[in-house]
């Protein structure tokens, strides 16, 4: 196992983007602003799902899940970071490193998951428009969100575990803003070559096969678009997928664009500056996607703060 006694009571620091003390005032504000608007506009998104009955449908049932998702995938991060700057600590417990890795997999995992189960209702929606209410029922769309969730809570706790039985010497630095994975098993002491096989293994399983999802379910979605006959009959099925190929698209180009960057300079400060494009602004921007493109999340919006003036004009009076 190699639980020492520097393992139980040691903490790990992190790095984060800039040692400069000139510099923190001004990565404060701009992490706490990203992550005040990436909650608030998830939580609008999911008042506007709940509060609206005609957008209790299984493609808006997703949505809200992935706006929850979201706000819990930044707060797993974010928070830390902006308490270590206030008190100017970077020391982060044992304990609290494997619990911010155990969350920050599941997360991450989940919101990997909801996306291609929404491409799949897309694929059925657009392909299969006459059974879509029989096929989506709520069962299903219950069951997919829970066996999504619970296939990442075991993974993140077998990864979380795996990370138990390393042990860890003096250099116990991250660089980088939260405890990711690969660089807490990069400073273990003990042999990781389990630990490694493990992580790649489940990241090509679990993270591969959503993404062959997704591209499975487009490449349908577009032979049937091409079989319409008519522009706008094209153009109205399109709409349908466009903002969920927007979400799709900025999440993966971001996150293989982290991968791929990092492993061709070797930069460690430079991978957690262009982490931050998945884990905060991707999360952020996603309720921008779709209260943009969607004619029906703007309306239930504007509804939903017609009902909040009303009803604060009510209690005024």
């Amino acid at each position: 196992m190699g639980l020492g006694n520097d393992t139980l009571m040691s903490e790990f620091v992190l790095l984060g983007f800039s040692e400069k003390p000139t510099l923190q005032p001004l990565i404060f504000g701009l992490f706490l602003s990203m992550y005040l608007i990436t909650v608030l506009g998830n939580l609008l998104i999911i008042l506007a799902v709940s509060s609206d009955s005609h957008l209790h449908t299984p493609m808006y049932f997703f949505l809200s899940n992935l706006s929850l998702v979201d706000i819990c995938f930044t707060s797993t991060t974010v928070p830390k970071m902006l308490v270590n700057i206030q008190t100017q600590s970077k020391a982060i417990t044992y304990a609290g490193c494997i619990t911010q890795m155990y969350f920050f997999i599941f997360f991450a995992g989940l919101d990997d998951f909801l996306l291609a189960v929404m491409a799949y209702d897309r694929y059925v929606a657009i392909c299969h428009p006459l059974h879509y209410m029989i096929i989506m029922n709520s069962q299903l769309c219950g069951l997919l969100v829970l066996m999504s969730g619970i296939m990442w809570a075991l993974n993140s706790l077998l990864q979380s575990l795996m990370v138990l039985r390393l042990s860890f010497c003096t250099d116990l630095e991250i660089p980088h803003f939260f405890c990711e994975l690969k660089q807490v098993i990069q400073l273990a002491c003990s042999d990781t070559f389990l630990n490694n096989m493990v992580m790649y293994f489940v990241t090509v399983l679990l993270a591969g096969g959503p993404l062959a999802g997704i591209i499975y379910s487009y490449s349908k979605i577009v032979s049937s678009i091409r079989a319409i006959s008519s522009a706008q009959g094209k153009y109205k099925a399109f709409s349908t997928c466009a903002s969920h190929l927007s979400v799709v698209s900025l999440f993966y180009c971001t996150s293989l664009g982290v991968y791929l960057s990092s492993a061709a300079t070797q930069s460690s400060h430079s991978s957690s500056a262009a982490s931050v494009m998945y884990t905060v602004v991707t999360p952020m921007l996603n309720p921008f996607i779709y209260s943009l493109r969607n004619k029906d999340i703007k309306r239930a919006l504007k509804r939903f703060y017609g009902m909040t003036c009303t009803k604060g004009t009510i209690i005024l009076r």
